[in-house]
């Protein structure tokens, strides 16, 4: 088992649900775990040689440069349907991101 894969998917699948809790209750406590998670996502995607490598790290960048600005938009500027749209928007970009984990799992799969 590679233990480094695990914990990037992980960290992978707890932004994505933790994006969905802040959907579920538009609290900035929520959204700043989700941001969070999303940016020790990205951090442990970076040293990744995978096949599908690039995109899955070009996705989690995108998830980031959504939730950053959906937090500044909730806390500071206090304009929550806003923030929500910029989730929305993350909360896709993680879905995309977890398809292309199980297409590079059933390329490597195939390999063995």
């Amino acid at each position: 088992m590679d233990w480094g894969k695990v914990i990037y998917v992980f960290f992978s699948l707890m932004s994505l649900t933790s994006i969905a809790s802040f959907l579920y209750e538009h609290t900035p406590v929520s959204l700043f775990i989700a941001a969070s998670l999303n940016l020790i996502s990205t951090i442990l995607k970076i040293g990744v040689r995978n096949l599908l490598s690039a995109e899955l790290l070009a996705s989690s960048l995108v998830a980031d440069l959504h939730l950053i600005p959906a937090f500044i938009y909730l806390v500071i500027i206090g304009n929550s349907e806003l923030a929500i749209g910029l989730t929305i928007g993350a909360l896709i970009a993680n879905v995309f991101s977890m398809g292309l984990v199980y297409i590079e799992s059933s390329k490597t799969r195939e390999e063995y």
